[in-house]
């Protein structure tokens, strides 16, 4: 089936102040293959969208969360990281079943499908479950089996899932599901444990996703530990010879930063995350200065509590401005791409995911225009990043296929799913 949208306000992130006020965008096999002013030339046969009214532009990317945790949204909230942890949400994880994180799992992606985030990444257990979820709902995930293990024998058994885990699903649904390995955090992994899982990265052709330098207490620790930074615990432990993201980065060194720089390290910033558990504020603007590649993170829904990326895109334009006391330390162009292109580039994905360019990977958003909090309408990239809202969101595309068309759940049920989370939560009091 080949589509051609045509009348929206098509924003490709291709570049900075760039949108079609009256543009076009054509569909054709999972791909996109055209973008451009006006309606452009017409194929016969091919369906027309009109998305008069409407902007036209990539779904977003969330390139760090525990989707499943969305089932303990509220339940320990205003609380620091490791009280946070170790008293309230690893006690309660032990209760969880494989059935509970994929109905978890399938909560967030009705959130995260209206909300606009075509793509996500995700680091839990159960993670067979949590990949047929991806594939149920169509979106696009890079999936971990979250591994902790103070020894290597401790970590053995989740390494080993990590293996079988990606074995099945690497490169599933045509190239949708990607699998990278999960190792929690430095203090949670120690070198051994690391090393460990670098051979498996090498041996697997995966990347990897890790919690580094969240808190400041996490870094003391691994400095009182080791007599290094959780930084150079990694890059010594061989981490960064793989492609490696590294979630938070939120207390970093200079030297950190140079050497995250060096070994191209990807990063997902988690604004909103990070604020509420009261972890700090990642040097964002060093890190771009630097050439690192930043993404955006909501985190999981119980230290959030919502999956909104577009929420993480306003928070990192204006929080760095209040920081840094500089209004142009993120504009908008920067926390769009940022939530969309970058976001794509930090999770490793082709060249021209999170843009609406020829080759791209069709994977589109409409957001309505008309609200009042949207006109009048002078700069409709400042408007998206600073004015409009999740609910906003009333068409998503990914891999070329609806997901949500005028708000209606294309390949979910929404009732089934909320009737199985009510059950689960149910339990959790008994």
């Amino acid at each position: 089936m080949r589509t051609r949208i045509i009348g929206g306000l098509v924003i490709p992130v291709t570049q900075s102040g760039l949108w079609y006020e009256n543009g076009h965008v054509v569909v054709e096999d999972g791909r996109i293959v055209a973008v451009g002013p006006g309606e452009g030339p017409t194929v016969p046969g091919e369906a027309v969208v009109n998305a008069a009214g409407k902007y036209v532009l990539p779904g977003f990317v969330n390139a760090h969360g525990h989707a499943a945790m969305a089932l303990l949204r509220g339940f320990a909230d205003d609380l620091p990281l490791m009280d946070w942890l170790q008293k309230k949400v690893w006690p309660i994880e032990d209760r969880l079943t494989g059935e509970d994180i994929y109905w978890g799992t399938m909560l967030a992606l009705l959130e995260m499908i209206e909300g606009g985030t075509t793509t996500f990444a995700d680091m839990y257990f159960h993670m067979d479950r949590v990949a047929e979820a991806v594939a149920q709902a169509g979106v696009r995930g890079v999936l971990s089996r979250g591994i902790i293990g103070t020894s290597p024998d401790e970590g053995r058994g989740a390494i080993r899932e990590s293996r079988e885990f990606a074995r099945r699903w690497h490169g599933a649904e045509g190239g949708r599901i990607t699998v990278t390995l999960g190792p929690h955090a430095p203090y949670t992994c120690p070198p051994a444990v690391l090393r460990q899982v670098v051979e498996v990265s090498a041996e697997l052709g995966v990347g990897i996703q890790i919690h580094l330098s969240e808190t400041r207490s996490e870094v003391e620790q691994i400095v009182a530990s080791h007599g290094k930074s959780p930084v150079d615990v990694c890059a010594e432990a061989g981490l960064f010879e793989r492609p490696t993201l590294v979630a938070h980065a939120v207390h970093l060194t200079e030297a950190d930063i140079d050497l995250m720089a060096r070994f191209d390290v990807r990063v997902a910033h988690n604004p909103g995350s990070n604020l509420k558990l009261g972890s700090g504020v990642a040097p964002l603007p060093k890190l771009l200065q630097r050439g690192v590649v930043v993404g955006l993170g909501t985190d999981g829904a119980a230290s959030n509590n919502n999956l909104d990326l577009l929420e993480e895109i306003r928070l990192a334009a204006l929080i760095h401005k209040g920081v840094g006391e500089d209004p142009i330390a993120v504009d908008a162009d920067t926390a769009l791409a940022l939530g969309t292109r970058e976001g794509a580039r930090a999770l490793f994905l082709e060249e021209g995911a999170g843009t609406l360019a020829p080759g791209a990977p069709a994977d589109l958003i409409f957001m309505d225009g008309s609200g009042p909090h949207l006109l009048p309408l002078y700069n409709p990239i400042s408007q998206v990043v600073y004015a409009a809202k999740s609910g906003d969101v009333t068409d998503v595309m990914c891999d070329g296929r609806w997901l949500l068309r005028d708000r209606q759940h294309q390949t979910l049920d929404r009732d089934k799913i909320l009737f199985h989370v009510g059950r689960i939560v149910e339990g959790f009091t008994r």
